[in-house]
């Protein structure tokens, strides 16, 4: 007979059980954390407990409701003062954005007819990359919130689309190409934080702490930055982590709006050249007041030869190409804060130039290239984004250089032929200056991409630009030859009264004027009025109308008064 010690055998299978148990408790809660550090583990640490003191102090901060719809918010009394303090300091009223909600609603501001487009069930993935650098803690986080939440799938817009491919009939699911259909988010496969090495302490570990406890895991990951670089360097270091088919840029003060991405993506994906922006509207810096005139009326980018973007209305010969209030629209240029590219084409197109330190040109830069290497740039209609326009940059940029004008003065080399001398005219000191650098490899890069000439792009892309030594009988100075004094507009801005100064030894920017074909006294931008009850030539803003190409127009002509 065999023995069997009950009660031995009986404790080791209650050991045996209670172990059981609990491994299987810990694999719940495991899954239930996503495979991130429980709570309670991260109070345990004491700098992690400090991150979650400080959010839960900014949650209760929060006034519900306040600018709900993005209708504009305000503050009374000392918040006031605190607000409007902040403001002058941020160019941004930070002491109000952190008592707006983080993930408010905004009321749909798009064409009527934007909600009867389908698009197809399957579109691209989508990267979404922000840079920082120093940006109010708040505003940040607001415009990680816009992206996901725009993208959560069950989101009743997402329910309106086209599943039958209709190229092959296959039937399509929601989402990008092999995204999980029960992903809770769709055709939002990452979105990239650069910190372009910010040195406010709250993007740092708190701002962490935030998308590792409150946001969906595994979907945002942020690139520290050793150093300063700028926006294009910055960018370029976002676009290479980058693993979505579309690259969307976006300003780290943006709200978007609803069904923002589709547009976007579904364009892409039928044009794979196509370089898109969404209509961007304004979110004041004062009061969060989103902003829209008339969602059927947008503009699209110009120039001026100064190196300066500009808004312009959409010509009557682009309203009759595209067709259709909410069709593709062409846009000789961008802003160059929010755009999106298939990842390919961008990396194809040449990226950023590398070279281009800090902030400004690389828009125009990009904006030409696409044009005159075989792209197309084009505004979405059904696309709205909305940007906080600040009235000055709250930090300086990298030790404090002319970025914008160096980094025009590259675009320029390489990308506007003869036409560089006009931008010279505005910046002589940059004509030979080797702080632009070399850009032997950029010119190469247009070489390998046999990319159109400037003149082209005039002519084709851009031809109702009043280009001042085209559209014209004759340009140059008015000048007395007798007392030797010029027409000069003195650095003032529109409107007011043209005076006299001395000629310069060269043709300067501030004595450049232009008679038109139209008979117009002119600069770039301004013409000239006789206003006869105060006697003297003012300026004012006129529509520009479309110029045809002249015949016999002189280049050589000094215009002369007595």
């Amino acid at each position: 007979m065999v023995y069997f010690p009950v009660r031995k055998c009986y404790h080791v299978a209650k050991i045996c059980l209670l172990l059981l148990l609990v491994v299987s408790l810990l694999a719940l809660f495991e899954h239930y954390r996503g495979g991130k550090r429980a709570t309670k583990a991260e109070l345990s640490d004491p700098i992690e407990a400090e991150y979650e003191r400080q959010i839960l102090e900014d949650e209760a901060r929060i006034i519900p409701g306040l600018g709900e719809g993005g209708v504009a918010a305000h503050l009374l009394g000392e918040d006031k003062r605190l607000g409007e303090e902040s403001e002058k300091k941020l160019a941004i009223n930070v002491h109000l954005s952190e008592r707006i909600a983080y993930n408010r609603t905004l009321k749909d501001h798009r064409n009527p007819a934007c909600k009867r487009v389908v698009y197809d069930a399957e579109l691209p993935s989508a990267s979404v990359v922000i840079i920082f650098h120093n940006e109010p803690y708040s505003v940040v986080v607001r415009t990680i919130w816009s992206v996901v939440n725009s993208a959560r799938r069950d989101q009743p817009w997402y329910q309106h689309a086209n599943f039958v491919d209709r190229d092959t009939g296959r039937t399509m699911t929601l989402g990008y190409p092999g995204q999980d259909p029960n992903s809770p988010l769709v055709y939002l496969k990452e979105i990239i934080l650069v910190d372009d090495n910010s040195t406010l302490p709250e993007l740092k570990g708190k701002l962490s702490h935030y998308i590792r406890t409150r946001l969906p895991p595994d979907l945002i990951r942020i690139l520290r930055l050793p150093d300063r670089v700028g926006l294009t360097r910055a960018r370029l270091a976002g676009a290479r982590y980058a693993a979505g088919d579309v690259l969307v840029f976006l300003d780290a003060h943006c709200e978007a709006q609803r069904d923002w991405l589709r547009p976007l993506l579904g364009r892409i994906k039928h044009a794979p050249h196509a370089v898109v922006v969404p209509i961007i509207d304004v979110v004041g810096a004062s009061d969060f007041y989103y902003s829209v005139q008339d969602p059927a009326v947008f503009q699209v980018g110009g120039f001026t030869f100064m190196g300066h973007f500009t808004w312009i209305d959409v010509p009557e010969r682009e309203k009759k190409r595209r067709g259709s209030d909410i069709s593709p629209t062409w846009s000789p240029t961008m802003a160059g804060g929010l755009f999106a590219i298939n990842r390919a084409y961008y990396w194809e197109l040449g990226a950023y130039d590398e070279q281009m330190a800090g902030w400004g040109g690389e828009n125009l830069e990009i904006s030409f290239r696409i044009w005159q290497c075989g792209g197309t740039l084009e505004t979405v209609p059904c696309s709205r984004v909305g940007h906080v326009f600040r009235s000055f940059h709250p930090y300086g940029l990298p030790a404090h250089s002319d970025t914008h004008g160096i980094n025009t003065a590259r675009m320029a080399e390489v990308w506007m032929d003869e036409y560089a001398e006009l931008f010279y005219l505005h910046r002589p000191d940059l004509r030979k200056n080797p702080k632009i650098g070399d850009v032997t490899h950029r010119r190469v890069l247009r070489e390998k991409l046999h990319c159109k000439s400037f003149q082209w792009y005039l002519d084709n892309v851009y031809p109702d630009k009043f280009v001042p030594v085209a559209h014209v009988h004759g340009y140059g100075r008015f000048s007395n030859p007798g007392s030797g004094l010029c027409l000069d507009t003195l650095q003032r801005e529109a409107g007011s009264p043209l005076g006299v100064y001395p000629c310069h030894a060269r043709l300067h920017a501030t004595q450049y004027l232009a008679l038109s074909l139209a008979g117009q006294l002119r600069t770039e931008e301004d013409c000239a009025e006789l206003q006869y009850a105060r006697e003297n030539l003012g300026w004012k803003i006129i529509p520009q109308p479309e110029f045809p190409q002249p015949e016999g127009s002189s280049s050589e002509t000094a215009l002369r008064v007595s």
